[in-house]
C-alpha cells in the first residue's frame, strides 16, 4: 500500500492500546486465576496491530481491505476483554481502553469503506 504505516492513525493508536494494556495486565500477570483472559487480552491487542501490519504488506487493496476486517473484529476481542477486567480494574481505565479502541473502530471501518468504494 501506499503511504506510511506509522501514520495511519488506527495503527497509531492500535499500538498505544497495545502499549497500554501490557501496562494494564501487567499487574494480574502473577495472578493465576485470570492468565486465561491476561493471556486472551495480550493475544486479542497483539492481533489487532498484527493485521493492520500484514494487510499493509500485502499487495492489494483487496487484502488490505480484508486484513482491517480481522483487526476489527479482534479490536472488539480486546474491548470485550477490558469490559470483562472491570472486575479486578479501575472503571475508569476500562472505560478509556474502551473509548481508545473506539477510535481505532471508527477509523478502520471508514477505511474499509474508503477501499470497498474503490
Amino acid at each position: 500500500m501506499s503511504g506510511n504505516l506509522e501514520q495511519f492513525g488506527a495503527y497509531q493508536k492500535a499500538l498505544e492500546l497495545f502499549d497500554r494494556m501490557v501496562d494494564d495486565v501487567n499487574q494480574f500477570l502473577s495472578d493465576r486465576k485470570l492468565e486465561r483472559l491476561v493471556s486472551q487480552q495480550l493475544a486479542c491487542a497483539d492481533s489487532v496491530c498484527s493485521n493492520i501490519e500484514e494487510g499493509y504488506g500485502r499487495e492489494s487493496t483487496v487484502e488490505y481491505r480484508r486484513f482491517l476486517i480481522i483487526a476489527r473484529g479482534s479490536l472488539r476481542e480486546t474491548q470485550g476483554c477490558y469490559r470483562w477486567l472491570r472486575h479486578w480494574m479501575p472503571l475508569e481505565i476500562v472505560e478509556h481502553r474502551v473509548a481508545l479502541a473506539d477510535e481505532v473502530n471508527r477509523i478502520l471501518s471508514a477505511t474499509i469503506t474508503r477501499l470497498t468504494r474503490q
